[in-house]
């Protein structure tokens, strides 16, 4: 009895807790919010700055003051002051950032194994407020999704669906285009995931959707790309691209198609991801003419690259992303399973992998890198997107790699953080509601307490490795409060709820995660 008042009364305050879990992993929203003393990253290039004091009511700030200087006692008269059952955090030495905006991210996936709770936890534990779903289960399937966020009757980011181009229906013509678009526009979704398809369908899938105001995204799959590349999706309409397939065939001088072999397949995933790794190369080089003039021409149409660098890094070095630290604790075994080398699992194709693979995809990487970073440094927008589920890529813990990759490119730090909010907001038409922590804006924040600009791995969910001046080995970092709605999650204790449903999943198979091959 005492137990069903106690819940009751949870229920009432806003409180909602895990299975077995004793404290509390959400409290709010509140009538008021005070965030104290903190340092403040704004997500708009600014540098840090504070002490300040951010005041949320309800889910927007209503007020963001700066308090007091490095090492001056703040003067309390200029503090925002409590109102009665208001409450406050004290983030004294700590840093606050807008909510992070992950730009690919999938809600799971039945071949995965991997529910959309287990993966919004994931995503919240690592302060992702916001995610864009760039195609999923169908529809109805996120939509319904995406009503429970927004109403807070799940813990969830906000989401904004694109749906996958011609899920549901038989889209042949252009006018069964046209009429798909505005079917999935009816349905309440945000956009289109597109993969390619004939000019004439994806000219006129494109136009309808800019006529209703929706926004898009496309993977240039390679069976569409030799007839339509970035270059003709954004002339018709295409707000952003995902990944990087298409933008080297838009930079080709000598060639229509990529170098192939002869004995290709495309079902033959170590074919597909193997000659992906020699593309780049084949494009025309950096900073040349050609190479300059596509790069114009989306600035010029205001185009966003998307890049997803993660996604890809274990082309790279297999090695480093099957044995993240991560993975033991975090990664379901069903999960486990779907990245093991398989003729029919997307994204393992390690059928034979080695040195020769790693070091083309480096050379790859370090041409890929160079446009995005020009890009960025013309004024391009690029964002922060992780896809992730696939390749060793675990949600939460891949999009941080993907801050870590931008700065391998050449991003500033606080270029990095503009990406990952300001640039995503941008992007999904939300600029004036998200992307910085400014009055009247929704209340998406990201409390740590370590500066991510000198350290991003403290964004890891696991931390960082420090030495003490004792000599000892300690882990900082690790997102203290993820903040969607003026709601205050703790963090950890969602990625401990993770870890408990982990251990739950490999308790019940008697599983220990191996790697593939090896008894």
């Amino acid at each position: 009895m005492k137990k069903s008042i106690y819940l009751l009364l949870a229920a009432v305050l806003g409180i909602v807790f895990s299975a077995g879990a004793q404290q509390p992993l959400s409290e709010g929203p509140f009538e008021q919010l005070i965030i104290r003393g903190a340092t403040l990253i704004n997500g708009n290039g600014a540098p840090p700055m504070g002490p300040v004091d951010i005041v949320v009511e309800g889910n927007r700030i209503t007020r963001v003051e700066t308090v007091g200087y490095p090492g001056v006692a703040i003067n309390p008269e200029r503090r925002p002051k409590l109102k009665p059952g208001g409450r406050e955090i004290d983030a004294s030495g700590m840093y606050v950032l807008p909510g992070f905006i992950d730009m690919h991210g999938h809600i799971g996936g039945t071949a995965q194994g991997a529910e959309p709770d287990y993966v919004f936890k994931l995503w919240m534990g690592h302060g992702i407020t916001s995610v864009r779903e760039p195609s999923g289960r169908g529809v109805d399937f996120s939509m319904d999704l995406k009503r429970k966020s927004a109403s807070n009757s799940i813990i969830a980011p906000r989401l904004f669906i694109y749906t996958g181009f011609g899920q549901g229906a038989e889209v042949n013509t252009p006018e069964q285009a046209r009429e798909w678009v505005r079917n999935n526009a009816k349905k309440g979704a945000d956009g289109i995931k597109f993969f390619g398809a004939s000019p004439d369908i994806m000219t006129a899938a494109l136009d309808e959707n800019k006529k209703l105001g929706l926004r898009s995204a496309c993977h240039h799959a390679q069976l569409a790309v030799a007839r339509w590349n970035v270059l003709h999706s954004a002339r018709a309409g295409l707000t952003s691209m995902e990944h990087w397939y298409g933008l080297p065939e838009a930079l080709f001088q000598d060639r229509t198609v990529q170098n192939y072999p002869l004995d290709y397949n495309y079902n033959n995933e170590q074919h597909r991801f193997e000659e992906a790794g020699k593309l780049w190369e084949q494009a025309a080089p950096p900073y040349s003419d050609h190479w300059n003039a596509v790069m114009e021409e989306l600035l010029t149409l205001d185009f966003t690259l998307d890049p997803t660098f993660n996604i890809y890094e274990a082309s790279r070095d297999l090695h480093r992303a099957r044995r993240a630290e991560w993975h033991e604790d975090y990664t379901l075994p069903s999960l486990w399973r779907f990245y093991a080398p398989s003729m029919v699992s997307h994204g393992s194709y390690w059928h034979y992998w080695g040195t020769e693979q790693e070091v083309a995809w480096k050379k790859n990487y370090q041409l890929w890198m160079t446009f995005i970073n020009e890009y960025k440094n013309r004024g391009g927008r690029v964002t922060a997107g992780s896809d992730s589920g696939f390749i060793y890529q675990l949600y939460g813990f891949a999009y941080v790699r993907e801050l870590e990759l931008l700065r391998e490119a050449g991003f500033h730090p606080l270029e990095i953080i503009r990406a990952a909010t300001l640039n995503g907001a941008e992007a999904l038409g939300m600029d004036q509601q998200l992307g910085t922590v400014e009055v009247g804006k929704l209340a998406d924040l990201v409390v740590v307490e370590e500066n991510p600009l000198e350290n991003l791995k403290v964004l890891y969910g696991t931390g960082a490795i420090k030495l003490t001046a004792d000599n000892e080995v300690v882990r900082v970092g690790g997102v203290k409060y993820t903040i969607k709605d003026g709601i205050v999650f703790d963090a950890k204790g969602l990625l401990e709820d993770v870890r408990r449903q982990v251990k739950e999943a490999k308790a019940a198979e008697g599983y220990e995660i191996r790697q593939p091959g090896v008894e």
